[in-house]
């Protein structure tokens, strides 16, 4: 049996259909108690944040979270890098996930926190995913590139001067969705990368060559499963970005096309220890496909559990 005892798995709440689109939107969408349940009694040892406020907050979070024997894994959020004026405007939003942070510090197993930062991209990356890859006009020039570099600099010391590691995260319909971006992020800054294997495929690239490419900066992976054949019908119909979850390109693990197999013999290989967070974004629309949405991570982790993690 392979040894991926210095992995922790978690899950988050968007792989339940609770995110920015559907978190006091959609009535449907299951409460941050709820889902907090789902994840210990699947047998997670850890929770990515969600919406600030989603699971909580201060110490009713830590509370909620030390009672399910959970971890935090950190938390996502987009942020403006190569705009200084609108990233300045949006500093508090980072500033608030570490307050959430520090509330939780101390008081859950699992290892610390990271702030799983990403692009926030533009309209017209949004309205034109997994394209960039194969033409980099999509892309920022030489002026943006440096002005991202700055940017994304400046969060990287912010969060360090709070006593956490960030994490990149690659974004399908961001600055930062195709291999040579992520190439780009790792060579102008000091950013350590978490890998999310599903955006990956949809940006054209393979999940266990990045981990071999990009291992030593690797400090975080998200873990998803994605189909090929659905990333190229919504570029063929030139779909926007909100089809990646609508579509349902994020299957069970197992299911897709990434060389699930081949992502944990890397892991193994190389010693990899972190948080491995499992999502399979999903944007349900009835009260069936949330409850289905459950039953497909309680899947994924008896998925990784027959693999020995």
């Amino acid at each position: 049996m392979v040894d991926l005892s210095a992995i922790t798995v978690a899950n988050a709440p968007v792989s339940y259909g609770a995110f920015e689109l559907t978190v006091g939107i959609d009535p449907s969408t299951p409460d941050g108690l709820h889902v907090l349940d789902e994840v210990s009694s699947a047998g997670y040892a850890g929770i990515d944040l969600g919406p600030i406020g989603y699971l909580g907050s201060g110490e009713e979070l830590a509370d909620r979270l030390a009672s399910r024997g959970l971890g935090l894994a950190g938390a996502y959020l987009e942020l403006p890098y190569a705009d200084a004026e609108a990233l300045e405007k949006v500093l508090r939003e980072l500033d608030a996930m570490l307050d959430t942070f520090d509330a939780v510090a101390g008081r859950l197993p699992g290892p610390p926190p990271h702030p799983t930062i990403a692009d926030a991209g533009a309209p017209h990356r949004r309205a034109q995913p997994g394209r960039a890859h194969a033409d980099r006009s999509f892309g920022l020039g030489d002026d943006g590139w440096r002005r991202f570099a700055a940017g994304l600099s400046r969060v990287l010391h912010r969060c360090r001067d709070r006593g956490y590691e960030p994490t990149f995260h690659n974004e399908t319909g961001t600055f930062v969705e195709a291999p040579w971006e992520v190439e780009r992020v790792l060579d102008l800054t000091d950013a350590q990368f978490c890998l999310d294997t599903g955006h990956f495929v949809v940006g054209g690239g393979d999940p266990v060559a990045a981990l071999r490419a990009f291992g030593s900066r690797i400090n975080q992976v998200h873990l998803k499963d994605a189909s090929r054949d659905v990333v190229a019908a919504i570029v063929a119909d030139g779909d926007p970005v909100e089809a990646v979850w609508s579509r349902e390109a994020f299957p069970r693990l197992g299911a897709g096309d990434v060389d699930i197999d081949g992502v944990l013999a890397v892991l193994r290989e190389t010693g990899w220890s972190g948080w491995l967070v499992v999502e399979q974004d999903t944007l349900p629309t009835t009260s069936e496909r949330f409850a289905r949405a459950a039953e497909d991570q309680r899947a994924n982790r008896a998925f990784l559990s027959a693999r020995g993690l």
